[in-house]
């Protein structure tokens, strides 16, 4: 099992510690280094930064939003960023959802999320392949345009810039089993979010027959500390706002994964809180053990015993999410 450091996206403004953490993690010897996006800062521009501050560590987005860029934007970015780093990009794409592509992007949720991956990915592909212009008759992404407005000048096109890597590995967040299921079948790696060691059934049957190769690669808060009770305080604020707060009342993805891991009372009960304005108590609703469940925290000997239980399963690539250098020195060292 790998291990990837995980910087998230900037609150209010750039983190001064995001450069010297990922060299750090690199001189750790981690594999990889990740980068997100919500409704801020974007993923490709910090990622850039400190591929030139960087040698050998592999960069991934975690994620990029779909619904920001169309896929032939998307695959620009990542061929360049491919090229700029002597092919260490890795491109990992979310969804979203409802709230966030509509509310800051501007755009209709697709009907069918599934279809509206499925043709993202293939056009994605054909860029990167660079064996003929891009064509697709999509539903919601066709090449040339084919819409009512359409002016039928579209031409079809292929990439100027010959991609280093027609093969750049592309993962995909997913957290239902039909989701996942399909990210299985078209792309290169899965991207979990809140995964248990103990209850892979949550995502599906999928799972039990994973392509040679294939990527799998959760997020998980780690903290060294001798306190497990408050050391799951950070895990417990970022399940707070994503569980109450990222997705509306009646469709919150992350709410219903929860819900499927067994806390589904607990799930509705944060997002009630979280809603009517009561954030501080939505934080403190969400179960220790839940919290506990998908993250690294504790004394140096029970993250070690904890951590046993992330290589047996399918898991390649433990993302680490965590500013602290000595927790990244101790996973490091207990994953050697």
């Amino acid at each position: 099992m790998r291990l990837g450091l995980a910087l998230g996206y900037w609150g209010r403004g750039p983190s001064p510690g995001h450069v010297p953490l990922a060299q750090e993690a690199e001189r750790l010897g981690y594999d990889s280094v990740w980068t997100a996006e919500s409704w801020g800062s974007d993923a490709f521009t910090p990622l850039t930064w400190i591929a030139a501050h960087t040698s050998r560590v592999r960069l991934g987005t975690a994620v990029a939003q779909m619904a920001a860029r169309s896929p032939t934007t998307t695959a620009m970015h990542a061929l360049t960023l491919d090229h700029l780093s002597g092919g260490r990009m890795m491109l990992g794409l979310g969804l979203s959802g409802p709230q966030v592509v509509e509310g800051w992007y501007g755009r209709p949720f697709p009907a069918s999320p599934l279809t509206a991956t499925r043709e993202y990915v293939d056009v994605l592909r054909q860029v990167l392949r660079r064996e003929a212009p891009v064509e697709l008759a999509g539903r919601f992404h066709s090449h040339p345009y084919r819409g009512p407005d359409a002016t039928g000048l579209g031409k079809h096109l292929k990439p100027i810039t010959h991609p280093l890597r027609p093969d750049l590995p592309i993962l995909l967040g997913a957290e239902g089993p039909k989701n996942v299921a399909q990210t299985i079948r078209i792309a290169d790696g899965w991207l979990p979010l809140y995964w248990s060691p103990t209850r892979p059934e949550v995502y599906g049957p999928a799972l039990a027959e994973l392509p040679e190769g294939f990527l799998v690669a959760p997020m998980a808060q780690a903290r060294v500390c001798d306190d497990v009770a408050e050391g799951l305080l950070p895990v417990k604020a970022m399940l707070g706002f994503y569980i109450g707060g990222m997705g509306h009342a009646a469709r919150n993805f992350h709410a219903d994964l929860m819900a499927r891991m067994g806390f589904e009372a607990e799930a509705r009960r944060i997002q009630e809180l979280f809603l009517s304005g009561r954030r501080e108590e939505a934080v403190l609703a969400v179960p220790d053990a839940f919290a506990d469940e998908i993250s690294l925290v504790g004394p140096r000997e029970r993250i070690a015993q904890r951590l046993e239980s992330w290589r047996k399963g399918p898991v390649t690539d433990l993302l680490v999410l965590s500013p602290d250098p000595h927790t990244l020195r101790v996973l490091a060292e207990l994953n050697s």
